[in-house]
């Protein structure tokens, strides 16, 4: 049973990924879950200088996943390549990096500064953040500045990039393409959906921020469908998110078009539950006798006329 993918010219054991933001650094769960035994990791988002985030409360429970507005709480890039990568050089599993800004210049800078180091794999730009320089909309919302960022990214980057995609768009097919043919060598989909959810007893935001990104099992199919309208709108891979929790799951991101998969909200309720769905979907794969998981990548068969 062969596991392995390859996305941007890098191959991972498997393509089940741990998502950005649910997996801290990386190194925090070495004594919980193999690191060899997952395809690899997307770190927090890591921007230019430590951040401490949003006021609590940043993440409660919904239906069928959660609302979190963490505010992208990180130590910033000097810390984490002072404290936080050294100590992964001893694991196989591939290590992105998350990066973010509210400027082109901040995610510029950052990536300069991870470009000295060794033992990163890529970098996921996170698209969802707000572009201040332009009023504040996410540069993930708008052509002109995701393709502003995209193309410095790709400029100053020596590594792959991976541009994380928004859900919030009219057309996630038209936000695809527009990371494509600014340099992307993947695009990784879906980031979490802008949510509201409101105490009934004292009217208030649940959240601190008021708004939140829902993400876990309530998005899933939400997601699958991104997914699909993406993979058929580029050529450069897809890796695919929201709200995976079993093989079965990641399947369906993989048939709809994904070379890889990402999950984040599941290891919240399992912290092995990376682990444990590599574990599961290789045995799914091998009792249906399908030799190599890469198969499955785009095979949904769609209904006859």
């Amino acid at each position: 049973m062969d596991m392995r993918v390859t996305v941007a010219g890098i191959e991972f054991a498997n393509p089940v990924i741990a998502a950005s933001g649910t997996f801290a650094y990386g190194i925090e769960f070495e004594d919980i879950v193999s690191l060899d035994r997952i395809g690899g990791f997307v770190t927090k988002g890591i921007s230019r200088e430590p951040m401490a985030g949003n006021a609590a409360p940043r993440l409660i429970e919904t239906s069928a996943g959660m609302i979190n507005a963490i505010g992208l709480q990180n130590i910033g890039v000097e810390a984490f390549l002072r404290d936080k990568l050294p100590p992964l050089a001893r694991y196989k599993c591939a290590v992105i990096v998350n990066v973010f800004g509210y400027q082109v210049e901040d995610y510029v800078a950052v990536i300069r500064k991870l470009n000295e180091a060794e033992g990163i794999a890529a970098y996921e730009i996170n698209a969802s953040c707000p572009n201040t320089k332009h009023g504040g909309m996410a540069f993930g919302a708008d052509h002109g500045a995701l393709a502003e960022l995209v193309a410095h990214c790709r400029h100053y980057s020596r590594r792959p990039v991976i541009v994380k995609l928004s859900p919030n768009v009219t057309s996630i097919a038209a936000m695809a393409r527009c990371a494509e043919s600014s340099g992307a060598d993947a695009i990784s989909l879906v980031n979490t959906f802008v949510s509201l959810a409101i105490d009934v007893e004292t009217r208030q935001p649940r959240i601190r921020n008021i708004t939140g990104g829902l993400s876990g099992p309530a998005i899933k199919p939400i997601a699958v469908r991104m997914v699909w309208e993406a993979a058929q709108a580029v050529k450069i891979p897809v890796i695919g998110m929201g709200g995976i929790a079993t093989a079965e799951d990641a399947v369906e991101f993989l048939l709809a078009g994904a070379t890889a998969v990402q999950v984040g909200t599941a290891s919240y309720a399992d912290p092995r539950a990376i682990e444990n769905i590599s574990h599961s979907l290789a045995h799914w794969c091998a009792r249906r006798h399908i030799a190599r998981v890469s198969e499955l990548t785009g095979a949904m068969e769609l209904p006859t006329k």
